[in-house]
Order: structure tokens, then sequence, then C-alpha cells
């Protein structure tokens, strides 16, 4: 068993993700570094009956990795094959960490078109949990995936596009870990560019007012709402060319306002209010007063993500981006009633529709709530409230966030749902990629795959 490097592995070989929402014994771990390895392991396993799982950063806060057979970790098959300049699509090893794909294309002078707020996952956990930024013009990764590469359990090794294994494609551009390893994506680059970014405090009835509207008007929009105020942080970002000057925030900005206030400071806060709830309201409304507007302009990957050490436990949800002002408000009820008071900001952000089979933005443009708990309290209830608002309004949660969804609810949610559950019963008929969880929101359980396969 590999252990000391394997990311969430740790001495006594139980795995945990980022926030310890999920926890697993695999049975075996591996770190393979060539395809040819990873196809190894994954007919082995496949052969034994044992299941076999891929984790890459361990930012899923739902069980998508856990298992007690195989856990597989692609850290070392990572970076750049191959890139075409015309198109600017780039062949990436799926393994490769968003915080280092920048530094990759620097080179070629391209960027990812967009990104999220963190930067930890890999290519193919992005990609397969249909992972998102902002921007109203722009998807999520899976949107920009033009091509892929997927081993199947059996071994054999599929290049799927929309010419090439069309459905395939279609399913495992949000595969969820379901249909086998992915081991190599092409994605769809733009010349490298600047953002201009405004953060700046704003009512949060004037920005649920307008929000809908400066979203198609602005390259880039988000805002978090303090719970327990009336107070919203507007995050505005410009996309200009790169050869535009940059005026960065200087290192003693980053030091004070990201990771003294914004993770030191908040996350003194959160333990006091964890320790006190009593004194929530009165903490955000003074996190909440200390809020000021600054500007500055970097380099996209450098003003997309930013350093998240407080942890917590999430639920996201996407919904129809015209519904947004009045879903946001019956979740606000949703938090203000529920009986413990709320630190942690609520985030709001949008994207555009795409074609994806299970990508939460599928066929509508969208706007996204993120929901979260403090991660010494107790998630479950608080989160329970709030997913029960969600229904009325045609939300989608986001596969690697908190749920209670199951197979009942995603094949209304999904048009092409029973598509996808098709390419996975023939990619994997064994059940080698399912754990429990994915058993649960597919509705394949070990009976129906048992007698199947007899």
């Amino acid at each position: 068993m590999t252990r000391g490097r394997f990311p969430g592995l740790d001495g006594t070989g139980v795995w945990r993700n980022w926030a310890a929402s999920a926890i697993s014994r695999p049975g075996a771990t591996a770190a393979p570094r060539s395809e040819d390895e990873i196809t190894a392991r994954l007919v082995a396993a496949n052969e034994a009956g044992t299941g076999l799982k891929v984790v890459g950063g361990g930012h899923s806060f739902t069980p998508l990795a856990a298992t007690d057979g195989m856990l597989l970790n692609l850290d070392g098959y990572t970076g750049i094959i191959h890139v075409e300049t015309a198109s600017r699509r780039v062949r990436f090893r799926a393994g490769t960490r968003l915080r280092d794909v920048a530094a990759l294309l620097q080179p070629y002078g391209l960027a990812l078109a967009n990104m999220g707020d963190i930067d930890h996952q890999s290519l193919a956990g992005a990609i397969s949990t249909s992972t998102h930024g902002t921007g109203l013009g722009l998807t999520g990764f899976s949107g920009m995936v033009t091509a892929l590469r997927l081993v199947l359990p059996d071994g054999t090794a599929r290049e799927c596009s929309a010419d090439s294994n069309p459905d395939l494609f279609q399913a495992a551009r949000v595969g969820l870990g379901a249909l086998g390893v992915l081991t190599e994506v092409t994605i769809q680059c733009v010349p490298r560019f600047k953002l201009r970014a405004l953060e700046a405090p704003e009512s949060l009835a004037g920005m649920l007012e307008s929000f809908v509207e400066r979203c198609a008007s602005t390259d880039h929009l988000e805002f978090y709402w303090f719970p327990h105020t009336e107070v919203a942080l507007a995050k505005t970002n410009v996309r200009l060319d790169d050869s535009s000057p940059a005026h960065p925030l200087p290192l003693h900005a980053r030091i004070i306002d990201d990771e003294l206030l914004g993770n030191g400071a908040f996350g003194l806060t959160c333990r006091l209010g964890s320790s006190f709830p009593a004194m929530v309201p009165g903490l955000n409304r003074f996190a909440a007063g200390t809020l000021a507007a600054r500007s500055y302009t970097d380099q996209s990957e450098r003003v997309f993500t930013a350093p998240r050490r407080v942890r917590f436990r999430e639920m996201e949800y996407a919904i129809p981006l015209e519904t947004l002002p009045e879903a946001f408000a019956e979740v606000r009820k949703s938090v203000e009633a529920y009986p413990q008071k709320i630190s942690f900001p609520l985030e709001v952000r949008a994207a555009a529709a795409d074609n994806t089979w299970l990508g939460t933005a599928s066929g509508r443009d969208t706007a996204y709530i993120a929901v979260h708990r403090y991660a010494r309290e107790p998630a479950g209830p608080f989160l329970a409230g709030v997913e029960q608002v969600f229904k009325g309004f045609a939300g989608r949660p986001h596969w690697g966030k908190l749920h209670t969804r199951d197979a009942s609810f995603f094949v209304s949610a999904y048009p092409h749902f029973a598509d996808f559950l098709a390419q996975r019963a023939a990619a994997d008929p064994q059940g080698t990629m399912l754990n429990e969880h994915l058993s649960h929101i597919l509705g394949v359980g070990r009976t129906e795959l048992d007698s199947r396969t007899r």
C-alpha cells in the first residue's frame, strides 16, 4: 500500500477528503505514472471484483472516491501531451492539477477560459463533477472538453469526441468516475489574458435586484452574503488583453487581506461562533462592516483563485438563472430560521448553458447558490433544510458537493440520465467503478449487477 505522499491517506491506511466528509479504508492504493500502469491496476481490480476508484485533490465533499478496494491517485501522471497551436486545443494528462495548468500553458501564450476559486483539483476531477467558475458567457470545465481518452475496466482504451464514440464522450464529460479511468483530456484554451478585479460591499437587496442583468453585461460576477446582515460582497472581473498593464495587489495586501483577514481572522470568528453561537450575528455584522472596496489587475489565474484554509462543508445547487432572486429569498428565510446562527457566507455565481448530459448547467443558463457550514459544526440538519427550498426551483445539486438526491430525482432532472446509465452499463458491466454512493445516485445496486453478470 502506498502511504506518506498519497493525498488524504494517513499512517493507518484511512483515507479522508479535504473536508473529512468522506472517509474510507481502501484495500490498496497506487500512484501510477503511465497509462500502462493505470490499465494494469484497473484490469486487475475488474478481474478480482474488488472495485477501483480514482482520487485527485480530494476536494469533492461527496464520497465519490471512497472505496474499500483499490484507490488510485494520478499525481504522477500529469503535464501537457500536445498543443494544437491554430485551434488552441491542448491535450493534458488527466492527473494534472488546476494549480499547475497556468504555468504549463504560459509558454504557449494560452490560458484556461475560466476557473473556480479553488485550484487544488485535478483536471479529471473538475471535469467529472461539472465543476465551474462564474461568467454567463462561459461554461464550466466539462464544456471546455473537446476530446478525451478513457480506459475501461476491461483494459480497452477509447478515444472520444463529438465525432468518435460521441455517446461515450457525452457521458464521460461529466462521468462521475463511473465509466472507467479518464487518462487524457483535450481542453479548448484561449489566449492568455488579464483580469481587472473590483471587489466592493453592496446592499444585498440591490445585488439581488440587479444580478441577472449584471451577469449579462459583465464577464464575471459573483457575490457573497454574510448571514444575519444586509451586506453582499460583490466581485466583478473584466477580461483584458494580456498586453494590458498589470496592477496586482501588493504583497502586504495579499498577506493582510487574504491570509490574516480572509483566512486567519475568519477562522477565529468561526471558532468563536462555534463555541458561542449567540455571537455569530454580531461577528458577521462586524466582518461585513470591515469590508472595503479594492481594485487590481493581474493574470487571470491569480484573480480567479484564492486560498481557502478554513475548512467547511458545502452544498451547492444549480437553478435557472432567472429564478435567482426568488430562490435566494427563500434560501435566506431557511438560513435565518435555523435555530443555530450561521457564520459562513453564502456564495452566488452564474454560468452559461452547455450540452453535457449530466452538467449542472445542461440546457439552461444557470445561477448557483452555495451554502456552507463550518467544519466543526454539524452540517446535516442545516443543509437538509436549505435543500428543501431548491425542490421548488428545479435545482440540481453539484455532483461533488453535499446533497441527499438519488436516482429517482436525477432521472427527472436530466433528460439524458437514462442515456448515461446505458453508457455506464456498457462501459463497466461488472460495476468495478461503482461504490456505495454511486450506486445510490445512479440507482444501480450490487444485486442488479450480480444478476447482470451471472
